[in-house]
């Protein structure tokens, strides 16, 4: 069992509790310490009695860094359409300037830090489909298991208010041992069935795809990404454990996230980074164009080398290279690409990808550069704002979180966001996946659903219902 020890959390309490008297405002208290090895996925499991959505869970591509975040100690969320990110990003620091924090590790992602995402388009009209997500919506865990260079830390988060007294921190000791003491203990998952595939409407979104050829060939919009909905149905609820038990199998090389929010879930296995933030280092990525993988070695190479010098994909590469090295410009000292895309392999599909890096300037926030990027053309198109008002005019679907910034940050602003593509809002004993396609002027509206086809089996094999 793992045990923890009552080190300065207790003091740092009654010290907030006194400032929160004299501030009239909520403290922050937040306490690292470092752990012996627990289970990421054990940690996100442990909670799912007693803080089932409130988690989230995040592994990075090079399995470098893990995070597990249970319980709400701070929400902040915003649904105006204008300015969310630097409101997010304004309440961040508030809470951070007047926190008390002990953390002698000084490792990113421990210490106070909250993790979330931004919707995919704030003015476009919402469905019942993501009302338990705002546009803007993050949380700061209660406890926070990060992995980071192989170490483990638990990060205890506790925000007191001028009514508390010190007997919070005896509730807060023994919450936490009684997570720590279940965290070991062997749970049974037991697998959803799907009983029903539905294809959301998939004739009148061929039929968008061909109106929309037909507009890019008279117009100014260069490329506009249209996605589209499969929603599946289960004999019982959906176990979040077991499907991001099979992401991490099967997807290792992905982002991998879970996000619950008020009983609702979104995950996914991304492979796309938006952008990292490491001191002042920034690191990007130029992810478009993909193909299906081979079944053999031969044909995965015939395919990749037919990905690289097809002149579509290219060209839709090329446009992401573009908007994110002017992006990237804006705010960096210098930045650095290659001149040509190489092949990025996943289990079930390859891209064309090109990594950007840059260092930032001394005023750049993490949350400034997750605004300039978002959409990438990846997602949204070229140019990007005709390209988002094209989707929000003629698109069906709610998108959400999806092809959204998702990701974490900490209070010394180092973190990392990725595209939330690959990825399904689990709903119950129902999943919506989601899959889009970057069209332009030669687009053919049945390739188009055939990739979408290939780009919703990342999923469908973590929930069960590999397409035929």
């Amino acid at each position: 069992m793992v045990t923890v020890q009552d080190t300065e959390l207790k003091k740092g309490i009654e010290q907030a509790i006194a400032k929160a008297r004299e501030l009239s405002m909520p403290i922050l208290v937040s306490e690292v310490q470092k752990v012996d090895h627990i289970e990421p996925l054990a940690f996100f499991s442990a909670g799912q009695k007693k803080y089932l959505g409130e988690r989230f869970y995040w592994k990075d591509p090079s399995d470098d860094i893990f995070i597990s975040g249970l319980g709400i100690c701070k929400l902040i969320h915003c649904d105006q359409n204008s300015d969310r990110f630097f409101h997010v990003e304004k309440e961040w620091k508030k809470v951070i300037e007047n926190g008390i924090i002990y953390n002698d590790f000084h490792e990113a992602g421990t210490g106070p830090l909250m993790f979330g995402g931004f919707s995919f388009d704030p003015i476009k009209k919402k469905t019942q489909l993501w009302s338990k997500f705002s546009d803007a919506l993050f949380h700061m865990p209660k406890y926070l298991l990060t992995k980071v260079n192989g170490q483990y830390y638990l990060t205890t988060n506790v925000l007191c208010t001028q009514h508390d007294d010190l007997s919070i921190a005896e509730r807060v000791f023994l919450e936490r041992q009684q997570i720590l003491s279940s965290v070991h203990q062997p749970k049974k998952v037991k697998d959803a069935a799907i009983t029903k595939k539905e294809e959301v409407n998939p004739e009148n979104w061929k039929e968008t795809v061909r109106k929309l050829v037909s507009h890019l060939k008279n117009g100014e919009l260069k490329k506009a990404v249209l996605a589209r909905e499969l929603r599946l149905y289960f004999n019982d609820d959906v176990p979040i454990e077991g499907v991001l038990k099979r992401l991490l199998t099967e997807q290792r090389e992905s982002y991998t996230f879970a996000f619950e929010s008020n009983g609702d879930c979104f995950i996914g296995a991304s492979p796309e980074r938006l952008v990292k933030k490491e001191g002042k280092k920034l690191y990007s990525t130029c992810l478009a164009g993909s193909i299906a993988r081979g079944k053999t070695e031969e044909e995965d190479e015939q395919l990749g080398q037919t990905l690289l010098g097809d002149d579509k994909n290219l060209m839709e590469h090329q446009f992401v290279v573009e908007m994110i090295k002017d992006a990237m410009e804006q705010v960096c000292e210098q930045v650095e690409l290659p001149d040509h895309p190489v092949l990025m392999k996943m289990r079930d599909i390859q891209h064309l990808f090109t990594p950007v890096v840059g260092i930032s300037k001394s005023q750049s926030s993490l949350f400034q550069l997750v605004d300039r990027l978002h959409p990438t053309p990846a997602l949204g198109g070229f140019p990007k704002q005709d390209a988002v008002e094209m989707i929000r005019e003629i698109e069906e679907l709610d998108r959400g979180l999806y092809g959204a910034p998702v990701g974490w940050i900490d209070n010394n602003g180092n973190g990392e966001f990725a595209v939330a593509i690959r990825s399904a809002l689990i709903q119950g004993n129902e999943a919506s996946l989601f899959a889009g396609c970057g069209i332009i002027s030669d687009s053919d509206a049945e390739s188009e659903y055939s990739e979408t086809k290939v780009k919703f089996k990342p999923m469908l094999s973590a929930l069960g219902g590999m397409e035929k």
